[in-house]
């Protein structure tokens, strides 16, 4: 069955780096783009970042534009997600989520298959 599943969240300073990674299983995973989200509490999901399926074009939020940086590895079938300078206005929990072939952008509803999620903390 197709599954997402997140990882690397935890506590992090303000100002560190985290690396959450998105592990993917039961369908082709090359032939899918891959985006990232989170959702804090009492807010709408927010779309991060995407990556294509070819990695031949990305997308970033404002929010994160600068300080995050998307990336896959097909033979692994596993999307990355290097987060640094984190701020206190980061913590949410992050998710993973795939549609066919190119990003849509950051609206969630255009997005197919989703993982659990993975919290981030941010704090000192």
């Amino acid at each position: 069955q197709v599954q997402l599943v997140e990882s690397g969240g935890g506590l992090v300073q303000p100002g560190g780096s985290l690396r959450l990674s998105c592990a993917a299983s039961g369908f082709t995973f090359y032939y899918y783009a891959v985006g990232w989200f989170r959702q804090a509490p009492g807010k709408e999901r927010e779309g991060l970042s995407c990556i294509s399926y070819t990695a031949g074009s990305t997308y970033y939020a404002d929010s994160v534009k600068g300080r995050f940086t998307i990336s896959r590895d097909n033979a692994k079938n596993t999307v990355y997600l290097q987060m640094n300078s984190l701020k206190p206005e980061d913590p949410a929990v992050y998710y993973c989520a795939s549609r066919s072939y190119y990003c849509s952008g950051p609206n969630p509803n255009d997005y197919d298959y989703w993982g659990q999620g993975t919290q981030v903390t941010v704090s000192s």
